[in-house]
């Protein structure tokens, strides 16, 4: 079965078998994700992270759900990742979906292309368990999930309001979310919020953006793009949106660098897809391979569940954008 973000949010407390949820939005991401754990913390049900880089690892999780503790009657495997199981690992995914009703496998994956889709590990999935596309494509369906995150913070947005957000954050969901709260501390007893208050609370809030970033990520300047990052980190940006901005440019070089005539397709803007070719021109293929397990070290150390700094890790992403390396990886 396939289905959208707010559906998923709905279907929360039956979720049982294999999910799977993709996407590039780390704002629907992270609101699935405390939402699935509210709930497992409330009905007292076990929960498992295992972070899938390689196929073996996939060992780990069918082991862990062979694995019930003697305290719980059910169990949820979060698993994070984007390497699917061989042969041997789709039979057991199979035997899992037909036979266990009670436990969840929850797959959480970037973006999967169409190929992906098409694949017979994503297929299963889609048959016989649930796949949610994290995604808001059109104008009326981000409003409606800004328009629940502005419900929690008690503000209302006038219309012209929600369209000069929307632009002024290119349709980046987490970084309207963080913008909709500083309006809400700045602007909580006002009835309706209008352009000129978002205009005074946001153009001014600082003096480089996450937008800045990306274009000194692309320029390979390290110097400028870690003076960004450290004004960035101390004006309280958050580590999610910052993943954000450094996760999409790498991404986005990885496909580029696959489908290099498809620059308009993969959502680079007209004026950038030559700083995106630079970039590539500079950078070695062999890097690549690395990105994916840096982006999940980060993503788990944002999240509590390492010892590594996230800032640190977040430095080591900046420098390989640039072409540099601070640590080995």
């Amino acid at each position: 079965m396939k289905i959208d973000y707010l559906q998923a949010l709905k279907r929360i407390d039956e979720a049982h078998g294999a999910w799977i949820m993709h996407g590039q939005e780390p704002l629907l991401e992270q609101n699935l994700l405390q939402a699935f754990r509210e709930h497992w913390q409330h009905k007292d049900i076990e929960r498992q992270r295992i972070d899938v880089q390689s196929v073996s690892d996939w060992k780990n999780v069918f082991a862990a759900l062979n694995s019930l503790s003697l305290f719980s009657e059910q169990l949820a495997i979060e698993v994070h990742g984007n390497i699917k199981p061989d042969a041997n690992g789709l039979k057991q995914l199979k035997h899992f979906i037909q036979q266990d009703q009670n436990n969840l496998l929850l797959l959480v994956m970037p973006k999967q292309d169409g190929n992906s889709l098409k694949s017979s590990f994503i297929q299963v999935v889609e048959a016989n368990g649930v796949l949610v596309t994290l995604s808001a494509i059109y104008p009326q369906d981000r409003q409606r999930i800004l328009g629940i995150e502005a419900e929690k913070l008690h503000i209302q947005l006038d219309t012209d309001a929600w369209q000069w957000l929307e632009q002024h954050h290119e349709h980046n969901l987490l970084a309207a979310k963080n913008s909709l709260m500083r309006v809400a501390d700045t602007f909580s007893e006002v009835g309706s919020i209008q352009i000129e208050h978002l205009q005074q609370c946001l153009q001014d809030q600082s003096r480089y953006s996450s937008f800045d970033l990306s274009d000194a990520l692309l320029n390979a300047n390290l110097s400028q793009s870690i003076k960004i990052f450290q004004y960035l980190i101390e004006s309280g940006e958050a580590p999610s949106l910052l993943l954000w901005t450094v996760s999409k440019e790498m991404r986005l070089l990885m496909q580029l660098y696959e489908q290099p005539q498809n620059a308009m397709q993969l959502g680079i803007w007209k004026n950038k897809v030559s700083l995106y070719q630079n970039a590539l021109r500079r950078l070695h293929p062999q890097s690549f391979l690395l990105w994916p397990g840096l982006l999940l070290r980060v993503d788990a150390a944002i999240k509590g569940m390492s010892q590594e700094n996230p800032e640190h890790l977040l430095l080591q992403c900046i420098a390989e954008l640039c072409g540099q390396r601070l640590f080995q990886i």
